[in-house]
């Protein structure tokens, strides 16, 4: 039976290339994948997953308009599985499609993502998956600054903690770091 499946975690857990892994364990075995990925993520070019250790692949780049549930139905060979990357961008009306997709197609749907931004507020993606998830799994790193496991993400600025601004801004290490929730209150910078 198909499920949808949430995985998140903080910047650096690994969740890109869990992607890359899956779509490669799933292609080895002659089984067809689908990855999508928000094209608001343009950090290495939109359409593409891309890992921090250099792998790449091609995606199907999702929009605000973007039918993912039309998309998978027309699609043939029937996919074996759908993987989406960066799933916190994603609306509500995106998350119902993924639903769909498993409760009406029988396709399993991975999604991958931050839980919840900079100031610790959830993504409306990340809420609408914690909502409708079968199963959701947590990737774990650790906090940039000590040995705890990273819960958060702290966005920096010329060196120096940001706690305000637009919710979403795309960046790498340059931008954030994964961090516990006590070096997110007080970073060692």
């Amino acid at each position: 039976m198909a499920q949808l499946f949430f995985k998140y975690g903080a910047m650096n857990s690994g969740k890109s290339i869990e992607i890359l892994k899956v779509a490669h364990n799933y292609e080895e075995q002659n089984k067809h994948v689908l990855i999508f990925t928000s094209a608001i993520d343009d950090r290495d070019e939109v359409g593409y997953v891309s890992s921090r250790i250099g792998l790449r692949k091609e995606a199907i780049p999702i929009y605000e308009d973007t039918d993912i549930f039309r998309i998978v139905q027309e699609h043939h060979p029937k996919p074996s599985c759908i993987l989406i990357d960066e799933c916190q961008f994603m609306a509500e009306n995106g998350i119902l499609q993924l639903v769909r997709i498993v409760d009406e197609l029988q396709v399993p749907v991975m999604a991958f993502g931050l839980k919840n931004d900079f100031q610790n507020n959830l993504f409306e993606g990340s809420k609408f998956m914690l909502i409708y998830a079968d199963k959701i799994e947590e990737l774990k790193t650790i906090c940039w600054f000590c040995e705890r496991k990273a819960t958060m993400t702290l966005r920096v600025e010329n060196g120096k903690p940001i706690y305000t601004g637009q919710q979403i801004q795309i960046g790498g290490n340059e931008t954030y770091y994964p961090v516990c929730r006590k070096c997110h209150a007080n970073p060692s910078l």
